[in-house]
C-alpha cells in the first residue's frame, strides 16, 4: 500500500522524501513552519529545499541551513548553528552550542553534537557553573553514526566517518575512520589495511556497525587488473568445458543436459573476456542457430527439444525457460551483431486491455520476483519488436505497462511486492532488479522513488539468511547491486553505505573464481540450480557482478571489461 497522504509523521521522520512526495497541503504546513522560524528570537537563514520538521525543537541564537537541508523529527536545535548544502540532522539528534558543518554532513540519529561545555570550579555549585564554548567544527562530506556524541572543541576533517556509539574528544584529521569511546583511528579511509587485529576500540567501527572496506586503493585496483588478465587467459577453457562435442551444443557445466541458456552464456563470456565469437563454432554457425530456435508464428523460443511454446495471456508465458530465452537468445545474437529473424508477436499482438489485468494478476504478494521476471521478459520483448521496426505491441500497450508500474510502486519501499515472513524482502528486491532492467534502464528511463530503493535494498542486505557468509549466490548479490548501481544514476542518497557494501562484496568475489572453470552460481535458498560447481550461468552471472560491484566503488576499468548483453549498464533504447 502507498504511504496516506495525510501522514505528516512520515516526512518528519524521512524528511528526504518531503520534496518527492509532499502534497500542496503539507508543502503550504512546511512555509508557515518556515516564517514561524524566520519570525522568531533568533538570526534565520534557511536555504532553497530545506525541511525542518514539526516536531523538532528549534530554538537558535543563530540558524544558517544548507540548500536541501533537514532537520527531522525530536530534533533539539539551539545555540549558533551553520550548516552548508545537503547536510541531516536526523531524529532526535542534540546539536547544541556553536556547531559548524561543511557541504553533506550526515548526522546519525540520537547523536549529539555539544559545542559548549560547563565549567568546573570546586567553589561553584553545579548548577552555577560557567559556560564556554570553543565550538564544533565538521568539514565536507562527513559520516557520523548513531549514538555519536562530539564534544566541544573538537574539529572533525572532511571526508571522516565516525562509528556507532563513539564519543569524539579529539581533532580527527581528513580521511580518519574513527570509533570507540574515547573516539580512536582505525584507519585512513584511502588505505586498503583493515582495522589491526587486537586493537579494541570499545565501540563499532562504522555508523551501520560494520567496517566499510576503502574504495578505489591501489591494492583493489591491482588485484581487479590480476582478475580480469586471468580470466581472459582461461576463457577458452571456460567454454571448452562446458562444450558437448557429442551434442555440439554448450551445457552449463559437465554432466548437464546442453540448454539454449548455457550458448547464450558462452557467448557473453567470450565477447566479455575475449572480445569474439566462441571457438567452438564459427561466428556464423552461432548466428545461424539461435535465429533458427525461434518459433515463426508467436516469435518465442523453446527449449532444446520441446515443442514450440504457447503465449500467456498477455504475450509471453509466465515462468519457465521460454520467457528467459526472450532476453538470454535476443541479447546473444545482437553481441554477434545479429538479432531475431522474427518479431516476437506474442507481445507485438498484445493490447493494453489484456496487459493490464495480467499485471495485476501476478504474484506481487508473495512472488514478487516471478512478477518481476514476466515484466522483465514482456518488456525485453517489446525493445526486440522496436529495434527490427516492428511495433512494440498493440496501440498503447507500452504506455499502459509504464503506467501501471508507475501508480502500483510502493513510494514506502520503492518496490512492487510485499516482503513475505519467510524470506523478507528476498522477492521484492529480486523482483526489483528484474522489472526495472527490462522496463526502466533497458529504455533509459529513470525509477521511482530512488532513495526508498537504496533504504530498501541496504536493509535487505543485512538479512543473514540470504547473506550470511557461505548462503551468498549469484542471484541474490545481482539482484542488490543492480539497484544500488541504477538508482546511483539518480542519487547520492547514502552512496558511502553502497560503495562500503560493493567493495566488500568484491573482494569476496574475486577469491570464488575457479581456474579453467570459472565461476559458481552459489547455493540456491530452495537447494536447486547449478549451486556450487562452477559453470557458464555463474560465470557470466558473476563477471557482470564484478563489474557493476567495481563500478559502484569507482573501479571499473581496471577490469578492462564492460558488459554489452543482458547486463549492459548503457539503456539498449535511448530514452
Amino acid at each position: 500500500m502507498n504511504q496516506p497522504e495525510s501522514d505528516d509523521g512520515l516526512f518528519d521522520h524521512c524528511p528526504w522524501l518531503y520534496a518527492e512526495q509532499a502534497s500542496q497541503a503539507q508543502r503550504a504546513a512546511q512555509e508557515q513552519r518556515r516564517k514561524r522560524l524566520l519570525a522568531g528570537a533568533g538570526t534565520v537563514q534557511l536555504g532553497e529545499g530545506c525541511f525542518v520538521a514539526r516536531t523538532a525543537a528549534v530554538y537558535p541564537d543563530h540558524l544558517d541551513l544548507g540548500d536541501r537541508s533537514y532537520i527531522a523529527a525530536h530534533a533539539y536545535v539551539t545555540g549558533d548553528i551553520r550548516t552548508g548544502a545537503d547536510c541531516t540532522i536526523n531524529p532526535f539528534t542534540v546539536v547544541r552550542g556553536t556547531v559548524a558543518l561543511g557541504d553533506g554532513v550526515r548526522v546519525g540519529a540520537h547523536s549529539s553534537l555539544l559545542g559548549f561545555n560547563h565549567g568546573t570550579d570546586p567553589d561553584l555549585p553545579v548548577h552555577r557553573q560557567p559556560v564556554t564554548s570553543r565550538g564544533i567544527t565538521i568539514g565536507d562530506d562527513v559520516w557520523i553514526g548513531s549514538h555519536v556524541v562530539v564534544l566541544d572543541g573538537v574539529t572533525i576533517g572532511d571526508h571522516c566517518v565516525i562509528g556507532a556509539g563513539a564519543v569524539v574528544t579529539k581533532d580527527l584529521p581528513a580521511w580518519t575512520m574513527a570509533a570507540g569511546n574515547p573516539a580512536r583511528r582505525i584507519r585512513d579511509r584511502r588505505d586498503p589495511r583493515e582495522a589491526e587485529p587486537g586493537r579494541g576500540t570499545g565501540g563499532s567501527t562504522a555508523p551501520g556497525g560494520t567496517a566499510p572496506r576503502p574504495a578505489g586503493t591501489p591494492a583493489l585496483v591491482e588485484e581487479l587488473s590480476a582478475f580480469a588478465g586471468a580470466a581472459r587467459a582461461q576463457a577458452v577453457d571456460v567454454l571448452d568445458r562446458c562444450w558437448r562435442p557429442d551434442t555440439r551444443r554448450y551445457a552449463d557445466r559437465p554432466g548437464a543436459e546442453p540448454t539454449v541458456r548455457a550458448h547464450c552464456d558462452a557467448v557473453e563470456i567470450a565477447d566479455l573476456l575475449l572480445g569474439e565469437a566462441p571457438s567452438q563454432l564459427p561466428a556464423a554457425e552461432h548466428v545461424a542457430r539461435l535465429r533458427g530456435l525461434q518459433d515463426p508464428a508467436t516469435g518465442l523460443i523453446p527449449e532444446y527439444g520441446a515443442p514450440p511454446p504457447l503465449p500467456g495471456p498477455a504475450g509471453v508465458p509466465d515462468d519457465g525457460a521460454p520467457a528467459y530465452h526472450v532476453l538470454c537468445v535476443g541479447y546473444a545474437l545482437d553481441l554477434l551483431d545479429s538479432s531475431f529473424a522474427h518479431p516476437v508477436h506474442a507481445v507485438r499482438r498484445t493490447t493494453a486491455e489484456q496487459l493490464v489485468p495480467h499485471l495485476a494478476r501476478l504474484p506481487w504478494h508473495d512472488r514478487a520476483w516471478h512478477a518481476g521476471a514476466w515484466v522483465d521478459s514482456w518488456a525485453t520483448a517489446a525493445h526486440w519488436n522496436l529495434r527490427l521496426g516492428a511495433e512494440p505491441a498493440a496501440p498503447g500497450a507500452l504506455e499502459a505497462l509504464f503506467g501501471r508500474l508507475h501508480t502500483r510502486v510502493d513510494r514506502r519501499t520503492g518496490m512492487w511486492g510485499s516482503p513475505t515472513p519467510r524470506d523478507g524482502h528476498l522477492q521484492p528486491v529480486n523482483g526489483y532488479y528484474r522489472l526495472t532492467r527490462g522496463s526502466f534502464a533497458q529504455f533509459g528511463l529513470p525509477v521511482p522513488y530512488p532513495e526508498r530503493v537504496i533504504d530498501t535494498v541496504l536493509d535487505h542486505t543485512r538479512d543473514p539468511r540470504h547473506f550470511a557468509p557461505g548462503r551468498e549466490n549469484a542471484c541474490n548479490i545481482l539482484d542488490v547491486i543492480h539497484p544500488l548501481w541504477l538508482c546511483a544514476r539518480q542519487t547520492t542518497h547514502r552512496s558511502e553505505e553502497a560503495r562500503a557494501w560493493a567493495a566488500a562484496q568484491l573482494t569476496a568475489a574475486l577469491r570464488h573464481w575457479h581456474p579453467g572453470q570459472g565461476f559458481a552460481f552459489g547455493p540456491a535458498p530452495d537447494g536447486t540450480g547449478p549451486g556450487r560447481d562452477p559453470g557458464l550461468q555463474g560465470t557470466e552471472m558473476w563477471l557482470a557482478i564484478i563489474w557493476l560491484l567495481a563500478d559502484v566503488v569507482g573501479v571499473a576499468d581496471a577490469l578492462g571489461y564492460r558488459p554489452r548483453g543482458i547486463h549492459r549498464p548503457e539503456p539498449a533504447l535511448p530514452g
